[in-house]
C-alpha cells in the first residue's frame, strides 16, 4: 500500500525554530522533506505519538571535533542522543586534512596534546593506510562511509601550514611563497565543500612535544591573506580561537575586508573578569549595526575540566609548564618532584586566578586514596597541612599521575552565562563534542539548554531556546534548508518532552580504539531524532546498525541547499 508519508509527526507542539510562537500541529515527512505541516491528511509509513512534547528542527552543534572520530564511530555518539541532527567540525584550526602520510603522526600527536584525544585511539581509530591525503579526498572520503548525522567541516589552519611547511610550521612565520601554497590549498577546501576557514592563537593549543600549534607562529597577514580566500569563494565562515594578537579588533578588520562572518571562540563568564563581558558585547552590537558579523560563541555549561596531571592542558598555556609539556611521562614526574618547580606553581597561583580555582575543584578519582574521592581540594590541604599545589601533585606522584581532579575553570556565574545567553549578537557554541574527551563532555549542552536555561531557569524561553539550537547556527553557516520546520526544507527533526528534557551527569566508559577512556553523558526526554527523514533515534535508543546505511549527509558548502 502507497502512503501520503514516510512518517508522520502526530498530536505535538510545533516550535519552529525562527522564534516565533509555538502551536499545536503535525508533521508530514517525504522523500526527505517537510511535505506537509500543521493539519497534515493522509496515511504514513510510520507514525510517531507527538502528544505532550515539542517538535522541533533537529539541533545544529557548530563547534565539533569529530574530524578523526567520524572514521571509527559513524554514529556520531553522543551527539544524536541530545536531539543533534548537524555538526560542524574542523574548528580552532585542528584537522586531519590536507596531511602528508609522513606528517600522520605529527598530526595525531598534536591533537592528542591540544584536543585531550587518546594517541592510542587514534592510531588506531583511524588506522595506518588514511583514505585520503588532500581536504576535498577527506571530505569524499567521509561522504563515501557515511553518517548517523549531517557533517560539515571547516579547513584547519593547523594541517594546512603542516602540509605546507613540515615542523618548521610549529616554529616561524611563513614565507611569502609558502603563504601562497597555504592559500591554494584553503581555496581548494572551500570549492571542495568546506564550510569555512578556521585557526587559532590561543596559548593553551600546545601541540607534540610542548610546541605552539602551527598557527600560533603565523602572522596576522598570513591569517589574513587565507581568510581572503571566503571572499573569493563567495561563501563561508571564519572561525577562530582568541589569542595575542587575535581578538576582536583584528576580528572586525578580517570581517570587513572579506565580508563574510567572523564567529570565534569563546565568549565565558569570568574569562575577562566580572564584568569584562559588557564592553565586548558593546562592540558586537556596534559591529552588527554596521553591517558587519562578527559572532562571539557562547554555551550555556560550566566548563569543568576532569584534569590528570599527565596531561595537563589547562595549565599548558603557563610558562613554567612548558618543560613539563615537552617532558615524556617519567619526565614529567621528576619535575612534579622538584621543589623548584613546586614554588613556581604555588607563585603562578597566588598571582593568578589559580588560588580561587582550587576552592572550586575536586579530587574526582584518586586511585591511591579511593576516600579522597569527590573530596575538596582546599579541604583536604588544610586537614594536611599543605598548600593545594602540594596536595595534587602529591596525590599525582602517589598515583602513577592517574588522579583526576575536576575544576571548574569558566562559565561559573550565572548571572554572566544568562547576560552571554540573551543577548543578540551571541551564538551557541563550544560543546568541543569529540575533543578532550577524558576530561570533558560538553556534546550535551542542547538538552542542558533546554533543561535548565529554559525549563528550570526560565532565562530563556522555549522558542528562543530551540531557535538558538537550529536557525542560529544554520544561518551563520549558510545551511540554507535546515534549521526551521518549514515546507520543503529537510527534514531533519527533534522531538522532545519539555518536561523532562535534560542532561545527565557524565560518567566514564572505555569504548573508544584500543580500549581509551571517555566521558559521556546520557539525554533525557528526547522522544526521537530524524535525519533527513529517516528516524535514528526513538525513546533513547539506536533504530538502525552502525553497520547499515546511515541517512546523514555530508554538507558541501554554498551546495547544502
Amino acid at each position: 500500500m502507497a502512503h501520503d508519508f514516510e512518517v508522520a509527526i502526530r498530536g505535538g507542539t510545533l516550535v519552529d525554530g525562527t522564534g516565533a510562537p509555538a502551536r499545536a500541529g503535525d508533521l508530514g515527512l517525504r522523500d526527505g522533506r517537510i511535505a506537509a505541516i500543521g493539519t497534515v491528511d493522509g496515511t504514513a509509513a510510520r507514525t510517531i505519538d507527538a502528544t505532550g512534547h515539542v517538535v522541533a528542527p533537529g539541533f545544529i552543534d557548530i563547534h565539533t571535533h569529530y574530524d578523526a572520530q567520524v572514521f571509527w564511530d559513524r554514529m556520531l555518539t553522543i551527539s544524536p542522543w541530545h536531539g543533534v541532527t548537524s555538526v560542524v567540525m574542523g574548528n580552532c584550526g585542528f584537522g586531519i586534512a590536507p596531511t602528508r602520510p609522513k606528517h600522520r603522526d605529527l598530526i595525531m600527536r598534536t591533537l592528542e596534546s591540544v584536543e585531550g584525544m587518546s594517541l592510542a585511539a587514534l592510531r588506531a581509530g583511524v588506522g595506518t593506510e588514511w583514505p585520503f591525503e588532500t581536504f576535498p579526498q577527506f571530505l569524499d572520503a567521509i561522504e563515501r562511509r557515511g553518517t548517523a548525522i549531517n557533517v560539515g567541516a571547516l579547513v584547519g589552519h593547523t594541517p594546512v601550514r603542516m602540509y605546507v611547511m613540515g615542523e618548521a610550521a610549529t616554529e616561524r612565520e611563513a614565507t611569502a611563497a609558502e603563504i601562497e601554497a597555504m592559500r591554494s590549498l584553503v581555496g581548494e577546501a572551500l570549492r571542495a565543500g568546506a564550510l569555512g576557514f578556521a585557526t587559532s592563537k590561543a596559548p593553551t593549543h600546545v601541540g607534540y612535544g610542548g610546541r605552539p600549534v602551527p598557527s600560533r607562529a603565523a602572522s596576522l597577514e598570513e591569517i589574513e591573506t587565507l581568510a581572503d580566500c571566503l571572499a573569493a569563494a563567495g561563501h563561508g565562515v571564519m572561525q577562530a580561537t582568541i589569542g595575542m594578537g587575535l581578538f576582536t579588533d583584528e576580528f572586525a578588520a578580517i570581517a570587513q575586508r572579506i565580508g563574510r562572518p567572523v564567529t570565534w571562540t569563546a565568549l565565558l563568564g569570568g574569562m575577562l573578569g566580572p564584568e569584562g563581558h559588557r564592553p565586548v558585547l558593546e562592540q558586537m552590537a556596534k559591529l552588527r549595526a554596521d553591517g558587519v558579523e562578527v559572532v562571539p560563541q557562547v554555551t550555556g555549561r560550566p566548563l569543568l575540566f576532569e584534569l590528570q596531571f599527565k596531561a595537563p592542558f589547562i595549565f599548558e598555556s603557563l610558562s613554567i609548564f612548558q618543560p613539563v609539556s615537552a617532558a615524556d611521562f617519567e619526565g614529567k614526574k621528576r619535575i612534579y618532584a622538584d621543589p623548584r618547580f613546586r614554588h613556581a606553581f604555588r607563585e603562578h597561583g597566588e598571582r593568578g586566578a589559580l588560588s580561587v580555582r582550587w576552592n572550586k575543584t575536586v579530587i574526582s578519582a584518586c586511585p591511591s586514596e579511593p576516600a579522597l574521592n569527590e573530596r575538596n581540594v582546599v579541604e583536604v590541604a588544610a586537614e594536611r597541612g599543605v598548600h593545594p599545589v602540594d596536595l595534587v601533585l602529591d596525590l599525582s606522584l602517589a598515583s602513577e599521575l592517574e588522579a583526576r581532579f575536576r575544576m571548574a575553570v569558566m562559565n561559573t556565574d550565572e548571572d554572566i552565562v544568562a547576560e552571554l545567553l540573551t543577548d543578540p549578537t551571541t551564538v551557541l557554541g563550544l560543546s568541543d563534542a569529540g575533543a578532550h574527551a577524558s576530561q570533558l563532555c560538553d556534546a550535551g549542552a542542547a538538552t542542558h539548554l533546554l533543561g535548565h536555561w529554559v525549563r528550570d531557569k526560565g532565562t530563556l524561553t522555549l522558542e528562543e531556546g530551540v531557535r538558538q539550537l537550529t536557525s542560529g547556527g544554520a544561518d551563520l553557516f549558510g545551511l540554507r534548508d535546515r534549521g526551521r520546520l518549514v515546507r520543503g526544507f529537510v527534514a531533519d527533526v527533534t522531538v522532545f518532552d519539555p518536561a523532562t528534557v535534560g542532561c545527565a551527569p557524565v560518567r566514564r566508559v572505555y569504548d573508544l580504539p584500543a580500549g581509551a577512556d571517555r566521558l559521556i553523558a546520557d539525554a533525557t526526554g528526547v522522544r526521537a531524532v530524524i535525519v533527513n527523514g529517516v528516524p535514528l533515534r526513538e525513546d533513547g535508543r539506536d533504530l538502525l546498525d552502525p553497520e547499515s546505511p546511515l541517512p546523514g549527509r555530508l554538507l558541501r558548502g554554498a551546495r547544502t541547499a
